[in-house]
Parts: structure tokens; sequence; C-alpha cells
């Protein structure tokens, strides 16, 4: 999976993405998902005591890159491989039948 990341010493993307805690010069711990068209797919912003799941970002990573391709939806939860949902009233009917 290739994934880009990038750094923000000049704190100018934290201030245009609304993320700067101005006042002590520092960023809200952010994770800001952005598919290859440029689309902002996610924002999670967490207070500065509460860290990250990295596994829930590669999981929401990997949500966005199954569902753009068949379609289908994704269950909170979703690893590749698992039941997905059809996204028709009367087909997702077979995956909500197997749930408890």
């Amino acid at each position: 999976m290739n994934i880009p990341l990038i750094s923000d010493p000049k704190r100018t993307i934290a201030q245009d993405y609304g993320v700067l805690k101005a006042d002590e010069g520092i960023s809200f711990r952010s994770l800001f998902i952005i598919d290859d068209k440029g689309i902002l797919r996610q924002i999670t912003i967490n207070d500065l005591p509460v860290g990250h799941s990295v596994d829930e970002s590669l999981r929401l990573v990997q949500d966005f890159q199954f569902t753009d391709k068949p379609g289908e939806v994704c269950p909170a939860g979703w690893k590749p491989g698992s039941d997905t949902i059809k996204p028709d009233v009367q087909k997702s009917k077979e995956y909500f039948s197997k749930q408890k």
C-alpha cells in the first residue's frame, strides 16, 4: 500500500485545515484521508490527550479503496475478505440476516 505522508513544520497545513491550537503553537491530533483525485474522504480530529489508532486509519484507507471499485458498502470494523453490504435494500438483507 503506497500512502504518502506529509510533515508540517511551519504549521501552514494545520492552520488551513483548522486544527492548529495557535495559543500553544501545536496542532490537535488529526488525520485527513485524501484520495488520488484530491477528494477529502475522512477527517479525524482528537483532543491532545487522545491518540489515534494506526490500525483503524489503515482500515479506513482499505475501506475507501475497496468501495471505490465494486461499489459495495463496508460495515463498521470491516476488514479485507469480510462480508460487505450490497447498496440495494433487498440485496442488503442478505448481509443483515447473518448478523446477530
